[in-house]
């Protein structure tokens, strides 16, 4: 029989659920059985790719934004109680699962509660510093804490001076065992001709993405080239709607998603981790829009905006002529990382 591991991304946007695509790719060559379990967006993604695995349903988080940049970490801290209910009702739903299904060893992109001491339990991060303004210090020390009751962390970028993460994924003084095992992406470089002149990737929790899809949708109501917007709404079905020059899906599977990237000579979206580290896979140039008040974000587009390789600006601020700056940035490249999950999954090997 073969070894089962739990795979438990985050429901938080759709990145640390497509960043795990890789993960379970490789550990299906590797010889294991991956179980999948999130909820929401991030599940039913999952399933989609994955829909000869087990799926099983986690406790939400119900993670949403406030709809004013200055009321974000209010927000979060008012839903601070929720949170730690269902971080514990997390646990207890997983001891459960690892009991039932068989489980040798966990991978949790981000799921606090998803671990057991039972068998090995790997955290996946690429914030070891995370950034909250002036309790920064605060988030840190709490997130470091949380990752101490996992066997391992490993974390999505290089060790290297030359990186993607910057300061959230390096960090000095640590008291746990942690692993960089290179950007992860679940797409490859295809050299094809430009079909679209921009492509508009929108993801993230509510409200922020349906404000953002507002307001581009009206930016670009009269452009004049080629134009698709991928709304990053998970439905049953796929849909799509041709509107002039503008074509829009609800959302697209990875192999549709790795397509049109490729074929569009601009992407704008968030600059959320994964985007970033897509991106960069496929030699992107780019624009970014970080969700208001999202200190991650606002961090990471404005160090790769420092770096001269992609334009950012606020969200309030955004209008079609701020593209004029792209070409004077020298957009996103491969990282030449090859991750040796051989390596990486010996962990689940041990008896």
């Amino acid at each position: 029989m073969k070894k089962r591991i739990l795979v438990a991304p985050l429901n938080w946007g759709l990145g640390h659920a497509t960043r795990c695509i890789p993960i379970i790719k490789a550990l299906i060559t590797c010889g294991f059985e991956p179980i999948l379990a999130s909820d929401g967006d991030a599940l039913l993604l999952l399933q989609k790719e994955f829909p000869d695995l087990i799926a099983i349903a986690l406790p939400a988080y119900h993670i949403t934004y406030a709809k004013k940049k200055q009321h974000f970490k209010l927000k979060l801290l008012k839903d601070a109680p929720k949170l730690i209910k269902t971080i514990k009702a997390e646990k207890k739903v997983t001891a459960q699962i690892v009991e039932s299904h068989q489980i040798s060893g966990i991978i949790s992109d981000n799921r606090w509660g998803v671990y057991n001491d039972k068998i090995p339990s790997v955290f996946v991060t690429h914030q070891l510093n995370v950034l909250s303004g002036n309790t920064t210090w605060l988030s840190t020390k709490m997130h470091q804490k949380l990752i101490q009751k996992f066997d391992a962390c490993w974390i999505p970028d290089t060790a290297e001076t030359i990186n993607l993460s910057g300061k959230l994924g390096h960090a000095d003084a640590f008291k746990f065992s942690k692993k960089y095992i290179g950007p992860l992406s679940r797409f490859e470089k295809q050299n094809v001709p430009m079909a679209n002149a921009i492509l508009v990737l929108l993801s993230g929790p509510e409200p922020q993405r349906s404000l953002l899809e507002k307001q581009l949708f009206k930016a670009f109501k009269n452009f004049d080239k080629n134009i698709v917007f991928v709304k990053g709404v998970i439905e049953k079905e796929q849909t799509v709607q041709v509107m002039g020059n503008m074509s829009i899906y609800n959302f697209m599977t990875s192999e549709l998603l790795e397509k049109t990237i490729n074929e569009s000579a601009l992407v704008i979206a968030r600059s959320g981790y994964t985007t970033i580290m897509d991106l960069s896979k496929l030699d992107k140039k780019a624009f970014f829009i970080p969700t208001p008040g999202q200190f991650e974000q606002e961090y990471l587009a404005k160090r790769l905006t420092d770096l001269n390789l992609v334009p950012s600006c606020n969200q309030e601020d955004f209008k079609i002529d701020k593209l004029k700056s792209v070409e004077d940035f020298k957009g996103l490249k491969t990282l030449n990382y090859n991750t040796d999950f051989k390596d990486l999954f010996s962990l689940f090997e041990r008896e």
